[in-house]
């Protein structure tokens, strides 16, 4: 189980379409060059909601006093807790090009802070080869079964990337909700069925291109 679902274990789950989803968390990325102009890999910024994070930080037994601030202990307790991922998840952050998917590294270089009761957390995903980018890379963050809710509202940017711009794609929502209704109608209704993995459908995406795109 990867580690946000630990750190909010204690939160219901309903295999029901309104229960969805459960965790709001606002996003950043920023998509790194080299000094060749190439991608090699995207700095994820996660802002939990208010209640996942007040979830969170009483698990953890930190804030004891309520007073909305941590001690450089407490953070240092914190620092981490989203991710230690068992092998082979995702990360919830998917990279492709030209329809071709990118394969990232595990997360690295991260970070925490607890500020206005949210947790901010950043971490540093690698491609496996810096990317000359000739066609326009992809960047998505989103959960497949939808209980997690990832909106691209701390921005896009662009590091050391010269003639490259990046820009914010937003999903079909109306076809989105129309191919999960009808996916939730086609499940058994006498078993605990899996939920649709369809976040991909209603996931915002940073679409990077650069000159030589064009």
């Amino acid at each position: 189980m990867k580690a946000l679902a630990l750190a909010i274990a204690a939160l219901s789950w309903a295999q029901t379409a309104h229960a969805h989803p459960h965790v709001f968390i606002d996003t950043g990325l920023e998509l790194i060059f080299d000094a060749k102009h190439r991608a090699t890999g995207v700095r994820i910024t996660w802002s939990y909601d208010d209640l996942t994070s007040l979830q969170i930080i009483t698990d953890k037994g930190l804030d004891p006093d309520f007073d909305g601030i941590l001690t450089p202990e407490e953070t240092t307790q914190l620092n981490g807790f989203d991710m230690h991922w068992d092998a082979g998840y995702p990360g919830d952050t998917y990279a492709s090009s030209a329809g071709h998917p990118l394969l990232l590294s595990g997360p690295s270089d991260w970070s925490v802070a607890y500020n206005d009761a949210k947790i901010v957390s950043t971490h540093y995903r690698s491609f496996a080869t810096p990317i000359e980018i000739t066609q326009p890379l992809l960047v998505q963050v989103y959960d497949p079964t939808l209980y997690v809710s990832y909106a691209l509202k701390l921005g896009t940017t662009l590091d050391n990337a010269t003639g490259c711009t990046a820009r914010t794609v937003l999903p079909d929502l109306d076809a989105a909700r129309a191919k999960l209704d009808a996916a939730i109608a086609a499940l058994p209704q006498d078993a605990e069925a899996a939920y649709p993995e369809l976040g991909a459908d209603f996931a915002e995406a940073m679409e990077v291109s650069c000159a030589s795109t064009s």
